[in-house]
């Protein structure tokens, strides 16, 4: 049993979204409501779905396929702005759906170039309404090692505990043996914290261990105590917090 709070809700619950939600596409706004809906197609997050009326109809290809779903009939649609299209991303809801969700589109997330709630964007998939993070500064030691090499040490850590996650431990740059460090392409995104800065892979003796170790630069409001920090995958490497080694979780999200 993991020891941090799980992000549950049942499958095929319905809210609604009190947020307005607009998503892009090639420049052009492809929707704008403030009637969407939160649909938990599984327990972890949900996904938009949006009234058809609150859609640029003009950017909508149907094509004329329909599938069957536990929520009701699909019709697939395509977007096309100028150049620029994308095929079955949108699957629009009629009159046998489940109540609350006749009339609503559905769009694959990745089909839009942005998706924003009010002003700022979000990334990944919906923020989950029932799920929470917080970043608290600490002064809990913690350590950080890979095969006995100590990477990082550090006794002002900052605590980022998100609902659904381990928590995770932001360690100053100085605190940090980059000798051991990479940098790495790899860049993430995270619906709460916005999008990484920086990775590094770690090298112990000759063997690369790839991406154990992220940073933002510039996060989200509610995260802005870990900017600059750098974190350690807890599932990929020791750690020691006020002497105890914690034993690795098997979630893997930045």
């Amino acid at each position: 049993m993991p020891d941090y709070p799980k992000a549950i809700a049942p499958v095929d619950r319905i809210e609604p979204v009190p947020r307005r939600i607009r998503a892009f596409l090639a420049g052009e706004q492809v929707l704008d409501t403030t009637r969407g809906r939160y649909v938990w197609e599984w327990s972890f997050y949900p996904q938009y779905y949006i009234p058809i009326a609150d859609v640029n109809r003009g950017l909508l290809i149907d094509e004329q396929r329909t599938e069957a779903s536990r929520r009701g009939t699909e019709r697939l649609h395509g977007l096309r702005v100028g150049e620029t299209i994308r095929r079955s991303c949108g699957r629009l809801y009629g009159a046998d759906a489940l109540a609350g969700l006749a009339d609503t589109i559905r769009f694959d997330w990745a089909a839009m170039d942005g998706w924003f709630e009010e002003d700022e964007e979000v990334f990944v998939h919906p923020r989950n309404p029932y799920a929470r993070v917080d970043a608290l500064r600490s002064t809990r030691s913690v350590r950080v090692e890979l095969d006995g090499i100590v990477l990082a040490e550090s006794t002002s850590p900052v605590l980022a505990f998100e609902t659904g996650l381990p928590t995770r431990y932001y360690l100053n740059r100085t605190d940090v043996n980059f000798r051991h460090l990479v940098p790495s392409a790899t860049t993430t995104s995270c619906p709460y914290k916005g999008r990484t800065s920086g990775y590094w892979s770690v090298r112990v003796d000759g063997t690369v261990h790839p991406d154990l170790a992220w940073s933002y630069e510039f996060p989200t409001a509610a995260l802005l105590p870990i900017a600059g920090l750098i974190a350690f995958y807890n599932e990929k490497v020791d750690l020691i917090v006020d002497g105890e080694r914690l034993a690795r979780p098997t979630t893997h999200f930045s």
